[in-house]
């Protein structure tokens, strides 16, 4: 049953939840949109499920299929977040389809980070027995809550093909289910995340060639890496933000910055980096030091205090459901979390990104890989009220670009979600004849 809004209490809470937004300007944060509860005339929902009926479904089948693409020699980027020097040479996607007794097929993407051979494992033996003959509207008791990344990531995989038959079931795009108060808009905005590209260490021409190419098609916000960890690169703060400034003056003042650091600095590194990242006005910090052990909560409380009109965002590599975000929710460590529904899955995507509404803190969706991932993730960000943007990687990656048979289109940093029920999206005919899988890891020491 729907229950009417409170005027004063939604009043109330929007005064609070929406100041962290003001504190910016527009040019800084253009995708923050000011998502406005709906009027007091109408009905607000506690859930997205909430006074849908619930329809005679039964699961059937699951399917996993793998997908790989080798990438060209001179488009494969190390992992810079590591002291080796490990090359990325291919790039792989999870399908999961969910069949049901009325002909309606869901279907879903896990990331590949878990191993997509043990993730087919554990879906084929874990999963699929324990959702054969259940109805996908029991979503919150089936799939809600990934207790660990890893072979578990398979359940963010069934979950997001249970929204998508959900969706088929009652005519409706899954972000119109996800919006429980608040009118959802299609279009999200989103930032280019790249920097990735350091092979021969030309530092920060790399960065600022990219940055402009990537201004030139539309983006309005750019994220970049640290580079090559600077345990080998023998990199010091204070030439990064020589580099960094040459970035700022590139680009100029208006286009967006986010600084990923992929928590390679300590904290006396990061508290001589806040200073000048205030001054080249970058929207975001991004993990910017240790994000586990006995100190971290403090550390990032201490850095978020620090800092005035740059936020600082935390979450999307390390943390895997709403019970790891709970506190540093609560302590406020940190002013935008990132949940990603390829890890955690939709619905548990969806309760992180509320519990930091609660907070007044924003949500930037984690969404790293292909296109599989980005539409359930693109459906969470036009689902939620605190959306700042939607993470787009731009390294090259045709299993982003070339599964659906409409692919997603982004223009001027926007994408726009189809407006047909569930994803909106259908896969390609013989998918894993075109992409067929390559079996082993994604990444490779780099040759002696």
């Amino acid at each position: 049953m729907l229950i009417p809004e409170s005027k004063s209490n939604r009043r109330a809470f929007l005064k609070n939840s929406l100041a962290i937004t003001g504190a910016l300007s527009a040019g800084t944060l253009f995708g923050c949109t000011d998502k406005r509860v709906r009027n007091n005339n109408r009905l607000s929902r506690n859930h997205p499920l909430d006074g849908l009926e619930k329809e005679k479904i039964k699961v059937t089948d699951v399917k996993v299929t793998l997908l790989s693409c080798e990438l060209p020699p001179d488009e494969q980027w190390y992992l810079d977040w590591i002291p080796e020097r490990y090359k990325c040479w291919k790039t792989d996607s999870i399908l999961v389809e969910v069949f049901t007794d009325v002909g309606i097929k869901g279907i879903g993407g896990a990331t590949q980070y878990g191993g997509p051979a043990k993730v087919k494992e554990y879906i084929e033996t874990i999963i699929k027995p324990a959702i054969i003959g259940k109805n996908p509207f029991d979503i919150d008791f089936l799939t809600s809550g990934v207790l660990k990344r890893g072979p578990m990531v398979g359940w963010a995989g069934v979950d997001t093909a249970f929204w998508d038959i959900i969706g088929k079931a009652k005519g409706i795009p899954v972000y119109k289910l996800l919006a429980i108060d608040h009118d959802p808009d299609p279009n999200i905005p989103v930032y280019a995340s790249a920097g990735e590209m350091y092979d021969g260490d030309i530092w920060p021409v790399n960065l600022i060639d990219e940055a402009l190419k990537l201004k030139e098609k539309g983006f309005k916000a750019y994220k970049f890496r640290p580079g090559t960890h600077w345990s080998v690169s023998g990199m010091t703060m204070t030439e990064y933000i020589e580099g960094v400034w040459k970035i700022r003056e590139a680009v100029g003042p208006d286009f967006g910055l986010i600084q990923e650091c992929n928590a390679q600095w300590d904290m006396d590194q990061v508290m001589q980096f806040i200073p000048e990242a205030e001054k080249m006005k970058l929207i975001w910090i991004e993990d910017p030091t240790r994000r586990l052990g006995p100190r971290a909560r403090e550390n990032y409380i201490r850095i978020k205090e620090s800092l005035k009109d740059v936020k600082l965002s935390y979450g999307g590599d390390v943390m895997d459901n709403r019970f790891d975000y709970k506190e540093w929710i609560d302590r406020k460590a940190m002013d935008i979390v990132q949940p990603d529904a390829g890890v955690m899955g939709l619905t548990e995507s969806w309760y992180v990104s509320r519990m930091a509404h609660l907070q007044g803190q924003l949500c930037a969706p984690h969404n790293w890989h292909g296109a599989l991932l980005t539409i359930s993730n693109g459906h969470l960000a036009a689902g939620i009220p605190n959306l700042i943007m939607l993470e787009s990687n731009q390294t090259y990656n045709p299993l982003r670009t070339d599964l659906f048979k409409e692919p997603l289109v982004f223009k001027d940093s926007y994408l726009t979600l189809p407006d047909k029920p569930g994803l909106g999206v259908e896969m390609l005919d013989d998918i894993e004849k075109k992409f067929p899988y390559i079996p082993g890891t994604y990444d490779k020491p780099k040759p002696s």
